[in-house]
């Protein structure tokens, strides 16, 4: 690792294609706003040598726009791929946003990548938001390694910081989380504090200065070995207490000096096994310098502890009629088996795809057969159609570096696929596959959208159907009760995020209107009515008088119509007419304005004309009868109700449950989960929990989840009820 480089070997610049699975390193960054992902990101960069001092591109002395504001902005709430080269070795580093609202960026990032650097802040600490995410690693014993930054800051405390990662990280094993280097302080300013001014490494025992702005080696002298010894003799117990070889523990305890080929050996596989999770410190470099503190060590441990492609499984393959395909794994000669991470617009060159290829090899000008994921509840088409792949590149920024294939285990990204989507397989067209989609989050917060104008309305339904196509964590909802087109966001920031997409990248400007919830209408009690249509103008008159019962049913039950007519009272012909002119009233309402459900009407008498009476005047007698009958009962105004299921660490179960009966939910019990965490569940009305997402997050501090189902339609409380009547006579 950083104890096998004797000096920094050259500007090796960015990476293109990579020629075999086993020189790609696939890692993703994950933490939490702020923590200085990003940050991280260029200063790997500019250690790899991608980019110079003044943020230029070294293959020609261009200005590069990855350090463009406007493109740091986007790479803040998005998945962004920054693909480097160190020591022959391809390093796709995939960056990820800390912001909760865009976990679906952080899925997929999770998905294309075979490794995590959990990116923590020395002065915020470990947030829930990334204990989770972690617990999301270790279920799929995905390898993960712990970034210190900001150690620049006042009272940052490497050491305290290793604390309280292993205490947040290690669960049952917190020597499973140690650190492999420790900061060398220099001398204390003017306010007390010490600046970091380099590394030891607790195996090799020898200093790594970056005072300089570049990495210099060399051996600590005798009064500092006493200082890490009791940190590297932990850290040795930790490494031979995960090798493989168990006479190692006896030796090491009996006093044998362990080679330290075999510790750093031991170490790597460890590490790419996901048994193993080691502590580092980095920082940027200062104006001018070459090199970031702890980006030398950190670039090694990227390639040197975390697994290769190969040893990735491969998520569950079928063929589009629903049959197991066993693939193997990074088989650069097997089947095309490659997944759509990212989907993006680019104003010159249209929809962009960043894909990861799983086996088999990708080239550009072929045709592919794209299969869909299944999203349809979200406003996603599904897909199986066949497509030319386009030009296919390597990102750096806003460029692209064209390649002339992908192999298994490497990403980059296609051009033109216009039908493929975040989630979509990409196989050959004679052979059709389709990959196990990863979990995408529900999104649960609605946003209602009207065009601005006129011209607007025109171009929204294209512009939400390219908005979707980029991020399946959102959903689209024509809702067919209220008439609203619904967004559904993840939080406000996804929101915001969606808006401005819509205005600036498909020219729609859009309003934000109240978000209607879909009430219902019933009656409280049995009611009668007489419908009286007649019409006697000259001419052709209208004639038709219905008698009615109407009585409320259970929940569930709809319109349902009996006829009790005798003695031909209302001729047959003309009983279904009465009926479609009941059914028609009932979807207006007969109250407020909401659909009438959950009754019965009978048809008990009436009157006809033998020339008078028509299929129209019966209709319009039926819908003047359960208007009577309504005017003459109690209506009850009906109110969706949602089952939620609310996951919440212990330490929050007392104020989630007193948040939800104060939305007038009913707790329906609780049940305890493992890991410090309690599942509520309670019913709770649908008008209460619009902003659940948003309100959840804040009073969880970001480690509660939530889910939510329709349960049912119910009474509102009379209070309610009539602030929703008297907003609706507003109205009209």
């Amino acid at each position: 690792m950083g104890d096998k480089v004797k000096e920094h070997p050259g500007a090796a610049g960015r990476a293109t294609a990579a020629d075999h699975p086993a020189s790609v390193r696939n890692v993703v960054l994950v933490g939490h706003s702020g923590a200085g992902k990003t940050t991280l990101v260029e200063a790997l960069a500019l250690t790899a040598g991608a980019v110079n001092r003044a943020g230029r591109v070294e293959d020609g002395g261009t200005v590069s726009d990855y350090d463009d504001i406007e493109h740091r902005q986007q790479r803040s709430v998005q998945l962004s791929l920054v693909p480097v080269d160190w020591n022959g070795i391809k390093i796709n580093i995939l960056d990820t946003p800390g912001y909760a609202d865009f976990i679906g960026e952080l899925r997929a990032g999770l998905r294309a990548a075979d490794a995590a650097l959990f990116v923590v802040s020395a002065s915020d600490g470990v947030d829930g938001s990334t204990r989770m995410v972690w617990e999301e690693c270790a279920a799929v014993g995905m390898p993960r390694a712990i970034v210190v930054t900001h150690l620049e800051a006042a009272r940052a405390d490497f050491e305290e910081m290793t604390r309280v990662c292993a205490e947040a990280f290690g669960g049952d094993d917190p020597d499973a989380v140690l650190p492999l280097y420790l900061p060398l302080h220099g001398p204390q300013g003017p306010d007390g504090h010490a600046p970091v001014t380099g590394l030891v490494g607790l195996l090799t025992q020898k200093l790594f200065d970056y005072s300089s702005g570049e990495r210099k080696e060399s051996e600590p002298g005798p009064d500092r070995l006493p200082d890490i010894d009791e940190a590297r003799n932990r850290l040795i117990e930790g490494i031979i207490a995960e090798s493989e070889d168990e006479t190692l523990m006896d030796r090491y305890l009996g006093g044998e000096q362990i080679d330290l080929k075999t510790l750093i050996e031991d170490l790597e596989r460890a590490v790419a096994r996901g048994t193993f999770f080691p502590v580092l410190a980095a920082a940027p470099a200062a104006e001018g310098a070459r090199q970031g503190l702890g980006t030398v060590e950190l670039l090694e441990l990227v390639t040197g502890g975390f697994p290769t492609p190969f040893e990735h499984p491969t998520p569950g393959v079928t063929t589009v009629d629903g049959e197991p395909r066993e693939i193997k794994p990074c088989d650069t000669a097997g089947p095309l088996v490659a997944e759509v991470v990212k989907t993006a617009s680019d104003p010159y060159v249209g929809r962009v795809s960043l894909v990861r290829v799983f086996s088999g090899t990708l080239r550009p000008d072929e045709t592919v057969h794209v299969s869909g994921h299944g999203l349809a509840d979200r406003g996603h088409e599904d897909h199986d159609v066949d497509e030319k792949i386009g030009a296919l590149s390597t990102p750096f920024g806003k460029q692209q570096r064209p390649v002339t294939h992908v192999i298994a285990g490497d990403l980059a990204c296609v051009a033109k696929l216009g039908r493929a989507e975040t989630g979509d397989t990409l196989s050959a067209k004679d052979d059709p596959l389709l990959m196990e989609p990863w979990e995408m989050p529900d999104p649960l917060l609605p946003l209602a959208i009207e065009a601005h104008s006129k011209a607007d309305e025109d171009k929204l339904s294209q512009g939400l159907a390219r908005l979707v196509a980029e991020d399946p964590t959102m959903r689209l909802e024509q809702n067919q009760d209220t008439h609203q087109v619904v967004l559904w966001c993840l939080g406000e920031a996804h929101a915001d995020v969606a808006l401005e997409r819509l205005r600036s990248r498909y020219g729609v400007q859009v309003d934000v209107v109240p978000h209607k919830v879909s009430l219902r209408e019933t009656f409280a009690g049995k009611s009668a009515g007489r419908g009286r249509h007649v019409k006697q103008s000259g001419g052709h008159g209208q004639f038709a008088i219905c008698e009615i019962e109407v009585e409320p049913l259970p929940g569930g039950s709809g319109i349902e119509f009996v006829d009790k007519v005798v003695g031909g009272a209302v001729p047959r012909q003309f009983i279904p007419s009465v009926e479609k002119g009941i059914r028609a009233q009932a979807a207006k309402g007969v109250a407020a304005g909401y659909p009438l459900v959950d009754v019965r009407v009978t048809l008990l008498d009436g009157k006809a004309h033998s020339v008078d009476s028509s299929d129209a005047a019966f209709q319009t007698a039926g819908a003047l009868a359960l208007r009577e009958a309504a005017a003459d009962a109690r209506i009850h105004l009906l109110e969706p109700v949602a089952e939620v299921s609310v996951l919440v660490g212990d330490d929050y179960v007392g104020a989630v449950m007193s948040d939800l009966s104060g939305r007038r939910g009913r707790v329906l019990g609780t049940e305890q989960t493992g890991g410090g965490r309690t599942l509520v569940k309670a019913e709770v009305p649908e008008f209460e929990i619009g902003r659940y997402a948003v309100d959840l997050r804040s009073l969880s501090h970001g480690t509660a989840r939530f889910s939510r189902s329709y349960a049912r339609h119910e009474a509102m409380p009379p209070q309610v009820a009539e602030k929703i009547r008297e907003q609706v006579k507003a109205a009209s």
